[in-house]
């Protein structure tokens, strides 16, 4: 069995959010945020390591409501792979066609969105760490909330401030 025809999502060292019409996925590993749309997200979740390109294509097509080429899935799974968010990294089988031709042919003939994900560098722990929330006023010392409205008052909704 040939791993490349049977992608698997990764699922270690990522946040998952579900939201309509797409999927949020923060990498703890890179600090980076994905928001995959709805199609890309059909595709992610069937990449479980049974399932061939042409079953996600069948699995996709079913689940979205038009028409599905393996070209489909596989620009779907280069912009996985190329996000790391596979388990193997994946060079996409476009039969000796670029990206772009496949994207202009996927474009002008799918009834439904091509697969898209969005993707931005998140501020590091250390930087995101820096939240104005608390639990008792001794957890807003100025040290470690230098930017928040008070640093002696945890408030009633667990804000260092006023």
């Amino acid at each position: 069995m040939n791993n490349s025809q049977y992608p698997v999502a990764r699922k270690s060292g990522l946040v998952v959010q579900e939201v309509p019409d797409e999927v949020l996925v923060y990498d703890l590993d890179s600090n980076k945020a994905h928001c995959l749309n709805q199609t890309a997200a059909l595709v992610w979740r069937s990449c479980d390591g049974r399932n061939s390109v042409a079953d996600i294509a069948a699995i996709v097509e079913e689940q979205a409501g038009g028409k599905v080429t393996e070209d489909f899935v596989w620009l779907a799974i280069d912009q996985l792979s190329e996000n790391a968010l596979l388990e193997q990294q994946l060079k996409a089988d476009f039969a000796g066609k670029s990206r772009r031709e496949v994207m202009k042919k996927i474009g002008l003939a799918s009834m439904i969105a091509v697969p898209v994900i969005a993707s931005l560098v998140a501020p590091q722990s250390a930087l995101a760490a820096a939240s104005c929330n608390c639990n008792n006023p001794g957890s807003c010392s100025a040290a470690s909330r230098a930017g928040c409205p008070s640093t002696t008052n945890c408030n009633g909704v667990g804000q260092c401030a006023p």
